[in-house]
């Protein structure tokens, strides 16, 4: 009987999950890692520039990975972004309280100039932030914002691009742009949805009587990111 070499009996290796050139799989892990991180990319950033030239080139391959970490990826020629949407809750950041209610009032800040008086920018200062948030959500709450936390929740919308933040003194007349990806992150179809959301929210903020919410009960919300 003729031996058969044990070469016949071994299987060949699955090919890869992604067979693409070194240098390219290198690029897809930056932009997943970016995706993952903060949300989207943005060409009109410097040092995202190169990237996001690669994730118009090769969307498809970003579209394919990125679907296997459960995340939706949309690319929006017009705002120069790429842009990812989680599909699963675990995947959502978690905002502090704080942080909601200013998400809410940029959200309708943009709303209010794009939608009701038609303009293509939407351009507030922090001072107006406070007062929105003053007029539209608690009337106590403005006052509480620390500058260092109210700085720290504008950088934090601006890393996911959903405003570009010009700090100024006094900090009051600092720039703020909402830009129109907060209209995807916080998905409201018309203001009265986010007029629904907003009294949920401050009966949510407001505790009964002589009842005081312990700090590491603080109310927190989910959003997209």
């Amino acid at each position: 009987m003729t031996d058969t070499p044990p070469e016949a009996f071994e299987e060949a290796p699955p090919p890869g999950l992604l067979n693409l050139p070194e240098a390219e799989r290198l690029r897809l892990g930056e932009a997943l890692r970016e995706l993952l991180a903060s949300g989207s990319i943005s060409g009109l950033e410097p040092a995202r520039s190169a990237l996001y030239h690669w994730c118009r080139q090769y969307f498809d391959w970003l579209r394919e990975a990125a679907a296997l970490a459960g995340l939706e990826v949309a690319l929006l020629h017009e705002e120069r972004l790429v842009q990812a949407v989680p599909q699963f809750a675990s995947l959502r950041l978690k905002l502090r309280q704080d942080a909601t209610l200013v998400w809410l009032a940029l959200w309708y800040a943009g709303d209010v100039r794009w939608r009701d008086d038609g303009q293509d920018q939407a351009f507030l200062t922090v001072g107006e932030l406070l007062g929105l948030i003053q007029d539209q959500l608690l009337p106590d709450a403005a006052g509480q914002y620390a500058r260092s936390r109210l700085r720290e929740i504008l950088r934090q919308a601006e890393r996911f691009n959903l405003i570009r933040f010009d700090p100024a003194e006094p900090f009051e007349e600092s720039g703020i742009e909402v830009l129109p990806a907060i209209r995807r992150i916080i998905p409201f179809r018309e203001l009265a949805q986010w007029a629904e959301a907003a009294a949920a929210f401050r009966k949510q903020a407001d505790p009964p009587p002589d009842e005081e919410i312990p700090p590491d009960e603080e109310a927190t919300e989910e959003v997209t990111p």
